[in-house]
């Protein structure tokens, strides 16, 4: 599956649905969805986006998901039978984050508090230290497990899995990702 520049366009703005179940024990937060995610309307699905391959990796997730033509039925029971669901800080598609500003970043923030308050997850990791500093005017912040609790959850702050973020590696992001699922109860 592709799409042309013209196509991904159309999707600005719009919004991808929260995965999110029964017995929620791990939320994996994004900063917000990119156009492909829109376009495909599954988290982190730009084919060169490493979260879906870090989560395999890491043994978060016991089959691999072809983010890029977008989630089956089976794939988001597959992760809501793990207690794993996602959402974003920020709810619309934009190209790149960078597009954001730093008020609607803490307005997500707080919309962020509320959605958390609500699911109740053991574990909530925020896949993006630039944003969670933006979002939760916390600048010193560093990726981890964090001190203090986030609503009542767990807080980690893990590196952002997109292609963008040459730093990391699917391996380096696998051991980053199955840390929060160990502390949640996702695997041992």
């Amino acid at each position: 599956m592709g799409f042309t520049r013209a196509e991904l366009e159309s999707f600005r703005d719009a919004e991808v649905p929260d995965l999110v179940g029964p017995g929620l024990r791990l939320l994996f937060v994004g900063i917000n969805p990119g156009l492909w995610t829109a376009a495909t309307q599954t988290h982190f699905a730009h084919p060169g986006n490493r979260f879906y391959p870090a989560l395999l990796l890491g043994g978060v997730i016991e089959r691999e998901i072809d983010r890029g033509t977008g989630m089956t039925d089976a794939d988001r029971a597959h992760l809501i039978e793990r207690g794993i669901g996602i959402t974003n800080v920020v709810r619309r598609a934009t190209a790149k984050a960078s597009e954001l500003a730093a008020a609607e970043l803490r307005e997500g923030g707080e919309q962020l508090r509320a959605f958390v308050r609500d699911h109740a997850p053991t574990v909530v990791a925020v896949a993006g230290v630039t944003a969670y500093r933006t979002a939760f005017r916390q600048p010193k912040a560093q990726t981890g497990r964090q001190d203090e609790p986030f609503e009542g959850a767990e807080l980690w702050i893990v590196p952002n899995p997109s292609g963008l973020n040459a730093h990391e590696t699917v391996e380096s992001l696998a051991a980053a990702y199955r840390a929060p699922a160990v502390a949640a109860g996702v695997v041992d």
